[in-house]
């Protein structure tokens, strides 16, 4: 393990002391991990000398949009979730003294368990449990739509209303502020999006980066905690869903977003069948499901081009990536989502 000198964005000294405020029976010295895999908001692992853990999340290190990574906000959010039926981590403490780790972060407690942001992981269940899993994956998915956003104390959370509007708008002027090149495939995209808005159902609680690889999984294949709340807000549920496709890979598709993918492995099940049972648990109408693929698509490759110009800066601490090899990824991604309008995903229909 680095050591905690070595880690960028970590204050040991302060950090250590203001956990002992909250753990008091924590064994000195604690050890700071930078956990890989995020493309957004730091989150390490905090590991004291007895072996007991700890997630602390904070913002990156740099270049952070005025409304992006609002630590409080996303406290706020598990926490109201952490009575209801949604299985999220429990939030230890939040912190926003900027003296104490030069920027606001809040610690959750460690829950073990299966992060299947590979193959390699992914092989760590079984068949049976793989299948289990695209299926507990609907039903939280299911029951976060479900929640009463009143009841919970979430209702101003965001607007309820015009929710793809708003994330048009709210993308494409992270898209601009940005972006170091012309894209024509990501301006046709926009306007075919801008064009073709379908009509909104009732308000829910939208994730904004519902997948698998941000779900904790039992053996079994069961969601265990829904992780990474920083772009939650209220608006149109199947978002969730045509975002969680993007991701989703399956074995023949000739475009994925991440190589090596878990979902492409024996026994998880195909998109279709996870269209299938959402419509089963929600009785939603999900005819519309090709746009909100297409727009799943666009505002990744929005948020990827925020992401290249922080790596860039050295805003994302030690860590290291690939995501600006090859040809224009932002690129590919626009040109994925233009095929999503014509119910193509992967190169396999919806």
């Amino acid at each position: 393990m680095t050591s905690s000198s070595d880690i960028a964005g970590i204050h040991a000294t302060n950090l250590t002391r203001w956990m002992l405020e909250r753990a008091p029976d924590l064994v000195e010295p604690l050890q700071f991990e930078l956990i890989t895999g995020g493309l957004s908001n730091l989150t390490y692992t905090v590991t004291d000398a007895s072996g007991r853990r700890w997630v602390l999340r904070r913002p990156p290190l740099g270049h952070v949009l005025a409304t992006a990574h609002d630590m409080g906000r996303e406290v706020r959010i598990i926490s109201a979730l952490s009575n209801t039926p949604v299985p999220v981590p429990p939030v230890v403490g939040f912190c926003e003294d900027v003296a104490v780790n030069e920027a606001p972060f809040y610690v959750m407690d460690f829950v073990d368990g299966i992060i299947a942001r590979n193959s390699d992981a992914g092989s760590a269940l079984s068949v049976a449990a793989r299948a289990n899993a695209g299926r507990s994956l609907i039903h939280v998915l299911a029951t976060i739509h479900d929640i009463d956003v009143d009841a919970v104390g979430l209702g101003d959370l965001g607007r309820k209303e015009s929710y793809v509007e708003r994330q048009l708008s709210r993308w494409q002027r992270q898209w601009e502020s940005t972006k170091d090149v012309e894209v024509p495939e990501m301006t046709e995209l926009h306007h075919l999006l801008s064009a073709s808005i379908p009509e909104q159902g009732p308000a829910t609680i939208v994730h904004g980066d519902y997948r698998l690889d941000n779900c904790i999984v039992g053996s079994d294949g069961n969601v265990i905690a829904v992780l990474d709340w920083e772009l939650c807000t209220l608006g149109d549920p199947l978002a969730d869903l045509g975002f969680m496709f993007v991701y989703w890979a399956e074995a023949n598709d000739s475009f994925v977003v991440i190589e090596g993918s878990a979902t492409a492995l024996e026994g998880f099940p195909s998109r279709s069948e996870l269209l299938t049972t959402y419509k089963e648990f929600t009785n939603r109408d999900v005819s519309q499901i090709g746009y909100f693929v297409a727009l799943g698509y666009w505002k990744l490759a929005c948020i990827l081009q925020g992401v290249l110009v922080r790596y860039r800066s050295g805003a994302m601490g030690d860590q290291s990536t690939d995501a600006d090899s090859g040809a224009s990824p932002v690129q590919r991604l626009a040109i994925a989502g233009l095929a999503a309008f014509d119910g193509q995903i992967g190169g396999t229909r919806v």
